[in-house]
């Protein structure tokens, strides 16, 4: 097995190069001189920039560039792979497409994410409903709901937070407004998830903040925390309290959202008949 996968190894490497050959060359023939504020020129053969405009452009040598597009077994960077996809004019699937065939490890460019959630996302929480529904981004932002979501979670003891996180609720809301009913069971994997996109986030400030935030305003949070275990996220059956209904037991399933990849939908079914009578009840 372990000479097999080699093999595929192998095999896979030697089909990247040619790959990323062939994208460089297509992606530099879309972008003009004047895309990049340069004279037009004589005499160009070829469409675009030339490889030497490239390297140019980049801050990297042209033997270098012309073997990186010669599909050379040479190393590259992040630092420099980021430098050529903005010369290059790399939207963030076809810069994360680089990084994979130039088999560098792919940082996402969070420098310029901003998490926007169009109509078209809002309209699918809203066809949701009566099921509760949101959008959460990694850090448990909450960047969307539907009204079923907001009868369910949003009350006046856990929204004068002023933080629309549902970490922060959790660890900070008095017991009896804690609108989950097994915490002991539920934080421990939820903070496990937090620290699995953590990874990906080190030293960021909206990142470091509020982990540093949550350690200090809950020592559960804290030990949590230092407890270093990570967990995917999943379908799982989950109860909650209202004080209005008693007891609501609800499967919760994330789905993923194109273009926002550290963004998913979670969406909240009933899992037996009287959860399903609570949740109408409440809704009424």
């Amino acid at each position: 097995m372990a000479a097999q996968q080699e093999q595929a190894d192998r095999v896979g490497h030697q089909r990247r190069r040619p790959e990323l050959a062939a994208f460089l060359r297509s992606r530099r023939a879309r972008v003009t001189p004047a895309d990049v504020g340069l004279p037009p020129g004589l005499r160009r053969r070829t469409p675009g920039l030339r490889r030497e405009e490239v390297a140019q452009l980049s801050g990297v040598g042209v033997t270098w560039y012309t073997w990186l597009e010669q599909g050379r077994p040479i190393n590259a960077s992040g630092q420099v792979l980021d430098a050529v996809a903005r010369t290059l004019r790399l939207d963030q699937p076809e810069r994360e497409h680089l990084y994979h065939l130039a088999e560098v490890a792919y940082a996402p460019d969070r420098s310029a994410h901003v998490e926007r959630i169009s109509p078209e996302i809002q309209g699918i929480l809203d066809a949701l409903d009566p099921h509760p529904a949101v959008v959460y981004n990694t850090r448990y932002d909450i960047l969307a709901t539907n009204r079923a979501y907001r009868l369910l979670f949003d009350r006046p003891s856990t929204a004068k937070s002023g933080m629309r996180n549902v970490l922060w609720t959790l660890f900070t809301v008095p017991e009896p407004a804690c609108p989950v009913v097994n915490k002991k069971a539920e934080l421990p994997l939820m903070v496990a998830q937090l620290r699995g996109a953590y990874g990906r986030h080190v030293g960021e400030p909206a990142w470091e903040s509020l982990i540093a935030r949550l350690s200090a305003a809950s020592a559960y949070f804290a030990e949590l925390w230092e407890s270093g275990d990570v967990v995917p996220p999943g379908p799982r059956v989950k109860t909650f309290r209202h004080c209005a209904v008693g007891e609501i037991r609800m499967t919760s399933v994330s789905l993923s959202i194109n273009g926002m990849p550290e963004c998913r939908i979670v969406a909240y079914t009933p899992n037996d008949e009287e959860s399903r009578l609570a949740v109408e009840k409440l809704r009424a």
